[in-house]
């Protein structure tokens, strides 16, 4: 159990560690000492490079300091708030079960990518953070051309309908966003983590563009660097892509596109008819220019467990 500790007596540095901490126990996932500084929400007057060296030092002093404390707990290199060993071997099965589903990502993603409208295939969820539970699935956040993401993402759903036999696990696109409206509406520290966690599959260019459009996210985690893209293709599209986009352009186009957004919403509405308006709103947020499918709000859940766990030990996630 982690001792109660007032705010006034914890730096920031100390309060970003367990706030980093806490977020992940939700998961049973424990983080070595390089993550908890990528994933600690503090901002440093020292530097922002995680390789400068001397900051990076005195947060690992710190760290072991609340280790000493009994505040957090250290296995065989990984840290965690509650005293459970286990932990340590659950997540190195997850990790090693990302090994395994990364290749089939990638692949995935460039079939996504030969879709029309699609200009830009990230991974998301639980892979983008190098972990695969046995029950998880490959969840993908795509970005589309401006007035066509409903198209775009009522082909993808149709394909895996037919195809797929409506299997989520290597195909659950839950997120569009189109080239026009880059940056994230919600900013907390749920769509924080996620947005600077984003694996960009495909689409070089528009995860830089993206990156330039959600800077408050990477602003909340100063220590965490942009994902490598040198091997990331950039959009580029085939004939036959292109010509189906030409043959569904002007004012056809538009009203596919209207018109498989409001069968969208309108499904959506009768079969989570238990969430309330505000909840809706935000779990399955649909506008032309966004889609969310989350009906398990799962971002509510985390961030109230954060916030409870905060307030147990007398510290604020403010």
């Amino acid at each position: 159990m982690i001792e109660s500790i007032p705010t006034k007596t914890a730096c920031p540095v100390e309060h970003a560690i367990v706030c980093a901490l806490l977020y992940f126990e939700l998961f049973s996932y424990p983080l070595t000492d390089r993550e908890i500084w990528q994933f600690a929400p503090c901002e440093r007057a020292e530097t922002d490079d995680p390789a400068a060296g001397e900051s990076f030092e005195v947060f690992q002093e710190k760290l072991q300091l609340l280790v000493a404390r009994g505040v957090v707990f250290q296995f065989q290199g990984y840290f965690q708030t509650q005293y459970q060993p286990d932990w340590v071997v659950r997540r190195r099965d997850s990790n090693r079960r990302a090994d395994t589903f990364l290749p089939k990502a990638r692949r995935m993603a460039r079939f996504i990518s030969a879709f029309p409208y699609i200009r830009a295939v990230f991974v998301s969820g639980s892979l983008s953070k190098h972990s695969m539970r046995p029950d998880s699935d490959i969840d993908f956040f795509m970005i589309t051309a401006p007035g066509r993401l409903w198209l775009a993402r009522t082909l993808l759903v149709v394909f895996k309908k037919m195809f797929l036999f409506n299997s989520h696990k290597y195909f659950c696109v839950n997120y569009f966003i189109d080239t026009g409206h880059l940056e994230i509406e919600e900013k907390n520290l749920f769509t924080a983590t996620e947005t600077v966690t984003l694996l960009p599959m495909y689409g070089q260019e528009w995860y830089h563009a993206f990156y330039q459009q959600n800077q408050w996210a990477w602003r909340q985690f100063p220590n965490s660097a942009l994902r490598p893209t040198h091997a990331v293709p950039q959009h580029s599209r085939s004939w036959l892509k292109r010509s189906v986009e030409w043959a569904l352009g002007g004012a056809f186009g538009d009203w596919l596109d209207r018109q498989a957004m409001q069968v969208t919403v309108r499904f959506w509405r009768k079969k989570f008819s238990h969430l309330d308006e505000g909840t809706f709103d935000v779990a399955l947020k649909s506008r032309r220019h966004v889609s969310k499918h989350h009906p398990l709000y799962f971002q509510k859940k985390v961030l109230e467990h954060l916030a409870g766990r905060m307030r147990e030990i007398g510290w604020h996630t403010d």
